[in-house]
């Protein structure tokens, strides 16, 4: 059994490492963004909502994404374990998941932070070829991630569940370093 929340600036290759790590510990990828997909394509009342703020521009406020993620941790799939990317982003998102994991009687096993220099993750986002990804729009996510997410680090550093991976390698490198941190868990 795993709780495993994966962490790292964008393009530090959270999404092709949390696939591995779901599938090797056979629990839920729970990822923020495809939970606001589903939500909107079901029309649930939660999708309805975040259409609403992503129709006017705005980010989805902290309590919605709290609500969409306490609704999927309820879910009996996870009962074994999960993987949390993407969320939390903010410092009240950490503690909020701090008192909701408290309620559901469970524990964040760790948290996997991926660290990659600056210059690596601005070239490799400008390499995935996506029309939105230009230097400024990246400079931009940098930004945010460095202001309000980063942050959150020294807050899950202080319950001793924190482990920094130098995601700087070879995605192979970079999973088998976080294999080794996980060994106690498997």
């Amino acid at each position: 059994m795993a709780r495993l929340i994966l962490f790292g600036p964008p393009g530090a290759g959270k999404g092709t490492q949390a696939v591995s790590l779901a599938a090797d510990f056979n629990i839920p990828h729970i990822s923020t963004g495809d939970l606001f997909r589903a939500a909107i394509s079901g029309q649930t009342p939660l999708g309805l909502k975040v259409q609403s703020y992503l129709d006017q521009g705005q980010l989805v406020p902290d309590q919605v994404v709290i609500d969409m993620v306490q609704e999927r941790l309820a879910q009996p799939d996870t009962a074994s374990g999960w993987l949390l990317d993407g969320f939390p982003r903010t410092i009240l998102q950490a503690q909020t998941l701090d008192k909701l994991l408290t309620e559901m009687k469970q524990t964040c096993d760790r948290v996997i932070n991926l660290q990659v220099p600056e210059q690596t993750l601005i070239t490799r986002m400008l390499s995935r070829g996506r029309k939105d990804d230009t230097e400024a729009v990246i400079q931009d996510r940098l930004q945010v991630y460095h202001t309000e997410t980063a942050p959150i680090l020294d807050f899950y550093r202080q319950r001793n569940c924190l482990v920094d991976i130098d995601g700087d390698t070879s995605v192979e490198a970079v999973t088998d370093r976080i294999k080794a941190a996980l060994a106690d868990l498997t």
